[in-house]
C-alpha cells in the first residue's frame, strides 16, 4: 500500500486541515499505519514539494497544502472573491485578545483608550477568529473572549507561539509610519513644484 501517495490524495481532496488521526482513520482498520508512520509520510510529502509553488503546512487544526506566500499575487487575481477589508479598530481588537487572552470587552477598551463597538465584536465571533471562553467573576461577569483554532489557521500559525514578538510588530508600525511619512512629504514636495 501507498501510505505517502493516500496521504497526499486526502490532503488534496480535503477542504480543511487533517489531523493526523483523521488521516489514519482513512485506512482500513486491519491495516492502519502508527502515527509515527503518518508523520513520517507526512514529512515525505512536505519534502516533495520543497520547491513546488504548493506547500503542506501544518496549522493549528492539522495539515493542508496551500500556495506558497510569494505565488498569492498571482492566484489571487484568479479569485472571483475579494479578500473582506477589515478595520484597524477590528485588527487592534483582535491583536489585543491573541496577546492578552483571554480578554473581556473592558480590558480591551481600556488598552484601545475608546469603545469597542457591538459590529466588532459580532464580526470577530461570526469570522470564528473569537469565541467567548467563559465569564469574569466580577459584577456583571463579563465574557472572556479568546482566539480560535479557525484563528490560527486562517492567519497561517500552528499555535499563539507563532505570533510575532510584540517588539517586532513595534518595528514593523514604526517603519509603516516612517514609509507613510516619506509618501505624504513627497506629496507635499511634488504639490509645490508642481504649482
Amino acid at each position: 500500500m501507498d501510505i505517502k501517495g493516500v496521504i497526499e490524495a486526502v490532503l488534496f481532496a480535503a477542504d480543511k486541515p487533517v489531523t493526523v488521526t483523521q488521516l489514519q482513520a482513512c485506512f482500513p482498520e486491519f491495516s492502519r499505519p502508527e502515527k509515527s508512520i503518518v508523520r513520517a509520510a507526512l514529512n515525505e510529502v512536505a519534502s516533495d514539494y520543497r520547491c513546488r509553488p504548493v506547500e503542506l503546512k501544518e496549522v493549528a487544526s492539522g495539515f493542508r497544502f496551500q500556495v506558497r506566500q510569494e505565488y498569492s499575487p498571482w492566484v489571487s487575481r484568479l479569485l472571483e472573491e475579494r479578500p473582506s477589508k477589515y478595520s484597524r479598530a477590528l485588527l487592534e481588537t483582535l491583536a489585543i485578545i491573541a496577546y492578552q487572552q483571554p480578554s473581556t470587552r473592558g480590558s480591551i477598551e481600556e488598552i484601545r483608550g475608546v469603545n469597542v463597538s457591538t459590529t466588532t465584536m459580532r464580526t470577530l465571533l461570526e469570522r470564528g477568529w473569537v469565541k467567548v471562553v467563559g465569564h469574569k467573576e466580577v459584577p456583571g461577569r463579563p465574557a472572556l473572549y479568546a482566539t480560535t483554532k479557525e484563528f490560527l489557521d486562517n492567519f497561517n500559525l500552528k499555535s499563539l507561539n507563532d505570533l510575532p514578538a510584540l517588539r517586532e510588530l513595534e518595528i514593523i508600525r514604526e517603519e509603516s509610519e516612517r514609509a507613510e511619512n516619506c509618501l505624504v512629504e513627497t506629496d507635499s514636495q511634488t504639490d509645490e513644484v508642481t504649482l
